[in-house]
């Protein structure tokens, strides 16, 4: 039975035995990664690695998006070098605690997931997505080529297809999702909690050492770790950030008008 997220600031957590029940938390903002969400949700997977008892992690949203994306607004309101490196930074640890995880972690996409958020969907080892969900990587319409989502994306479907995705910025419905490779399963969105909850139910049946070796080889790639390449394409995106153009587009998005490109 599926672990109710409890209210919560920022991330909600539910256990049920050996499965834990993270949820992005901030609704009204379509669950938005502020830099104070990516390190709550970096404390808590923290928690979760050292935590023996847990054995499946299964992460959602609050309210009618799963992730959309980065938080633009709050970004651009501090605009240096640094910190966009240490916003980044936080995503990258993010995704890499994801992976580093000994236990596999399920995404429950209920609904819109956009550029960080697909990040976030295609670091996890399984996804199961309503067939309402749907997935966009749409920096570049705002002057940013979101490279951490494509060092996610690269691993996960094939080049051509990550490439459309990244520069064609169209959102894609869940059944392109998983025929592309970036969700395991869509089902209906009355069904989505029992889908999820039957692979919860499959993975705890099997042994829990068997799966810290899986996952371990799966995520042992050459030449570069994931964990590597979120963390290269963290310091690419900032340094995109601190562009010109960059700056247009996401004032042109708040203000709803066409950005006007400097270069």
């Amino acid at each position: 039975m599926t672990a109710h997220c409890p209210i919560n600031p920022l991330i909600a957590v539910g256990r049920s035995g050996g499965r834990v029940d993270l949820c992005l938390n901030r609704p009204a903002q379509f669950n938005a990664l502020s830099e104070e969400l990516l390190v709550a949700l970096k404390d808590e997977l923290a928690s979760i690695a050292t935590d023996s008892s847990v054995r499946c992690v299964v992460l959602s949203g609050a309210g009618s998006a799963f992730c959309a994306g980065h938080d633009l607004g709050k970004a651009r309101g501090s605009h240096r070098l640094e910190h966009y490196r240490q916003l980044f930074a936080h995503c990258a640890d993010v995704m890499g605690a994801i992976i580093a995880l000994p236990v596999p972690v399920i995404a429950r996409v209920q609904g819109v997931a956009t550029a960080a958020g697909c990040q976030l969907v295609a670091s996890c080892d399984l996804a199961v997505a309503s067939d309402t969900a749907r997935f966009a990587i749409s920096g570049v319409n705002v002057g940013l080529f979101c490279s951490p989502p494509a060092a996610a994306l690269a691993h996960d479907v094939p080049t051509k297809r990550a490439f459309e995705m990244l520069v064609a910025s169209r959102f894609i419905d869940a059944a392109t999702a998983e025929t592309w490779g970036l969700i395991n399963k869509v089902t209906p969105a009355t069904e989505l909690d029992a889908a999820v909850d039957a692979l919860v139910g499959a993975i705890m049946a099997k042994s829990p050492e068997a799966l810290r070796y899986g996952k371990a080889l799966l995520h042992a790639q050459p030449p570069r770790t994931r964990a590597a390449a979120h963390a290269l394409a963290g310091d690419l995106m900032a340094r995109n950030m601190m562009e010109e153009d960059a700056g247009e587009g996401v004032d042109a998005f708040f203000e709803k008008r066409p950005a006007v490109w400097k270069s």
